[in-house]
């Protein structure tokens, strides 16, 4: 029973070392709004059978809609266990057709087959430096990146959704080399 205990007790601090090791990364789970799902979609300008990267897709649901509605193969990074649980719980049950979750840090995943990436970052902070550095050396002509909320520093978006006072700013932006 002792041992049960201990393991039960490493998991649980397992967790909540990953799940604070992911809010340090990128940003504390908020979920996206499920109203705002068809905006981001709409303003990526998704086309069945590209791909979509959610960069900490935490419990899926954007993966889900997109790879539903759009037919796009959707594939999420997560870095927190909880949700990663939860997403490929959801994904299995769900029988999720074109959605793939990883148990990945962004920084170790090639994006080299992206078309969309989608970041929900906490702040301003977050959009300088390695992250736009790797989206830019990563991504080919053309992909998008859509940010929900903030926009990326230094670069200058070319379209924002943002229809009334109350909605949340979506920022597109083109990659051009």
């Amino acid at each position: 029973m002792t041992i049960v205990i201990f393991l039960s007790i490493l998991f649980v601090v397992l967790c909540l070392f990953s799940v604070g090791q992911a809010s340090l990364s990128l940003a504390p789970w908020l979920p996206t709004k499920k109203g705002d799902f068809a905006r981001i979609c709409r303003l990526a300008d998704m086309k069945p059978g590209e791909v979509f990267y959610d960069l900490g897709c935490g419990d899926g649901r954007l993966l889900s809609y997109a790879a539903r509605h759009y037919g796009v193969r959707a594939i999420g990074l997560e870095l927190s266990l909880p949700f990663y649980f939860i997403c490929q719980i959801r994904r299995l049950c769900g029988r999720w057709k074109n959605v793939r979750c990883k148990y990945k840090n962004l920084y170790r995943e090639n994006l080299a087959d992206a078309d969309v990436v989608y970041i929900f970052a906490e702040s301003r902070r977050k959009f300088k430096g390695a992250l736009p550095d790797k989206l830019k050396s990563e991504l080919r002509p053309g992909s998008r990146v859509i940010t929900y909320v903030f926009p990326i520093a230094e670069w200058t978006p070319d379209a924002i959704d943002k229809p009334g006072e109350k909605d949340l700013a979506i920022y597109r932006y083109k990659i051009k080399r």
